[in-house]
């Protein structure tokens, strides 16, 4: 197996250090935001791309099918996409009600507004 043959492994390990660079480097909280969907998609293109087996079908008992697909990471990923994109609401109301109260979305602003009060 070449270095190169495990795609889904470095689409993963990419998009998981691109967020979690994100996260790190930006003092804005709406690219914070972004980053932590960018690892949390991530984690679904791992999950998703474990639970698929070569040459699996469905798991609907048919005569002449002997290999079937594990659903249930799919569908434990739907669910985690409906919890990520309430999560992700939530988090941007936040950040509107952090600039109507503080008047700015960038971290270091923040913090020196807090200490001077």
């Amino acid at each position: 197996m070449s270095l190169f043959g495990l795609y889904n492994d470095w689409i993963v390990i990419v998009l998981m250090m691109t967020g979690f660079y994100m996260v790190i480097a930006h003092g804005n909280l709406v690219k914070k935001v972004v980053g932590l969907n960018v690892f949390q998609v991530s984690v679904f293109v791992f999950y998703i791309s474990m639970g698929k087996v070569r040459g699996g079908t469905a798991p609907i008992l048919e005569e002449g099918i002997e290999l079937y697909s594990n659903p249930l990471p799919h569908v434990l990923i739907l669910t985690a996409i409906v919890v990520g994109v309430a999560t992700t609401a939530l988090a941007l109301a936040l950040v509107v009600r952090i600039r109507d109260a503080f008047g700015t979305i960038e971290d270091d602003e923040i913090h020196a507004l807090e200490d001077e009060a």
